[in-house]
């Protein structure tokens, strides 16, 4: 197989090597950080991709998310603050057992179970993208627009518990994609006579903007705080160590978690939230004692760790193979190798084929990484991030964000970008709309008109090709499909609610 050569070549690379290291560490004080996310972390970081090879970017911010995802457990563990969406699942049982005084144990658990979670989400994706790729080379057109139609409509009408907003931010990031030239004609559209909006929105400011200026805003509005204290949480001997007999409870939960996350992975949109918090009812529904679940069960911590971090892999096979980002820090990285004029998509395996399971190596190895560096230094992780004032935290990291955003291009005008957006953010957060959906889409808006005007123009204009094609038909019903079960979800848990008022 072809990921055996990979790992070898990176393994010979000590520069690559450091890269991986620095990732997992960068990523997990990061993910631990109330108030940050890998996804800021890799925003405000991916200007200075611009100057290494394509696969010390790609690995360095490839790590960072995977390192990101674990590093919120430590938050939702020891400060009792989810670091993540998904680490909210962990927080259910993690925080009981530091309060317990078994945060060391705690935190062991989470450590063992992410790993196996990561690493049955990446031997899937190495054994089933080839698949994936070599299924997506026989795609035209018509079916990838049908592609590009579906994960539009799965991605705005699953994330987050509304339909309306999640459509509304979708329908958000196309509109933002469209600013600029028209790819066919090359009129103007949307710049309202601005010489800068005729080159589009620049991808970098945007994300900057929305996912740390915007996290910024947010945080000074809310002026929370980590609480908890580490040192109080600790405790010596029986509290910090883990026997197997311990862990060994936990083993098939975790496994279950790495299968629930993996599958849940595949589908654009979904994320990791989503797979922890279903691993979460599962291992309970399926436990010998689910009656201690919620008050400090190591079980329900492996569970939730597992699926979520079991995402992060197989949510690249719909990147890599269709050039659909499965989540935020997959569409920054869509970022990274259009940046680097690599084409994503099916024929990425036929032009840089190498380098794909180079990347796969490094996200292996920055799994070993953060495992090793989280079961032997969580807690003195915690420490350092309580050690940093929040007044010297917020103003430093504006402050990287405006010259990360300017020193991508040397312009003022992406500074200006990047403000907007930032209040565009915060404004999404405080009332809801998706920002995930509405960056995925603002992503994917350019490859899906492409496809559409390329499908019209191979049937003389005519929108019946769509419906003619099976493949491309079946997709269109599949988001039609997911958007009526969609509704029929919340009319039934409407439904419920009203039923539980009456009572």
């Amino acid at each position: 197989m072809e990921i055996f050569p990979a790992m070898l070549s990176v393994i010979t690379d000590p520069t690559l090597l450091f890269a991986i290291v620095l990732a997992a560490a960068v990523g997990m004080i990061v993910g631990a950080t109330p108030g940050l996310t890998a996804s800021a972390a890799i925003a405000m970081l991916l200007p200075i991709t611009f100057y290494m090879p394509p696969l010390f970017a790609l690995a360095f911010l490839y790590v960072i998310g995977k390192s990101g995802r674990y590093g919120g457990s430590i938050a939702a563990i020891l400060f009792n603050t989810p670091g993540t969406a998904a680490s909210a699942a962990t927080q259910i049982d993690g925080y009981p057992l530091a309060r317990a005084g078994k945060a060391g144990k705690a935190m062991k658990v989470a450590t063992i179970s992410s790993i196996i979670g990561d690493l049955m989400g990446d031997i899937l994706l190495v054994v089933g993208v080839g698949f994936i790729a070599a299924i997506a080379l026989k795609l035209g057109p018509p079916e990838t627009f049908a592609i590009y139609f579906a994960a539009f409509v799965v991605i705005g009408s699953v994330i987050g518990s509304s339909i309306t907003k999640g459509l509304a931010s979708a329908i958000l990031g196309i509109l933002i994609a469209m600013i600029g030239l028209d790819p066919i004609s090359s009129e103007e559209r949307y710049t309202f006579g601005s010489f800068d909006l005729s080159n589009g929105i620049g991808l970098v400011p945007l994300m900057i903007g929305v996912f740390v200026l915007g996290e910024v805003f947010a945080q000074m509005e809310s002026r929370r705080k980590a609480t908890g204290d580490v040192e109080e949480n600790e405790s010596e001997g029986d509290g910090n160590s883990l026997t197997w007999d311990e862990y060994k409870p936990c083993l098939p939960h975790a496994l279950r978690g790495g299968f629930i996350g993996a599958g849940i992975g595949v589908l654009p949109g979904l994320g990791s939230a989503i797979a922890a918090f279903i691993s979460y009812g599962e291992g309970k529904r399926r436990a010998k004692n689910p009656e201690k679940w919620g008050k400090g069960a190591l079980e329900g911590v492996a569970a939730p760790e597992s699926a979520n971090n079991a995402v992060s892999g197989p949510s690249m096979a719909p990147l890599l193979t269709l050039g659909i980002p499965g989540s935020t820090i997959g569409a920054i990285l869509l970022g990274v190798f259009l940046i680097h004029g690599i084409q994503v998509g099916p024929t990425l395996f036929l032009t840089d084929k190498e380098l794909v399971y180079q990347l796969f190596a490094c996200g292996m190895l920055g799994i070993l990484a953060y495992g090793f560096i989280g079961y032997f230094g969580a807690t003195q992780v915690a420490k350092l991030i309580l050690k940093i004032p929040t007044n010297v935290l917020y103003p430093l990291i504006f402050l990287t964000a405006f010259v990360a955003s300017y020193s991508a291009r040397g312009s003022m005008f992406d500074v200006t970008v990047m403000t907007v957006a930032g209040f565009g953010g915060w404004l999404m957060r405080k009332y809801d709309f998706k920002i995930a959906a509405c960056v995925i889409s603002f992503v994917l808006a350019k490859g899906a008109e492409e496809t559409f005007r390329q499908s019209l123009l191979m049937s003389d204009g005519g929108a019946l090709i769509f419906v003619e094609r099976p493949v491309a038909l079946g997709f269109l019903l599949l988001g039609v499909v997911a958007i009526a079960l969609r509704v029929r979800g919340i009319m039934k848990e409407r439904k419920l609610q009203g039923g539980l008022g009456d009572a």
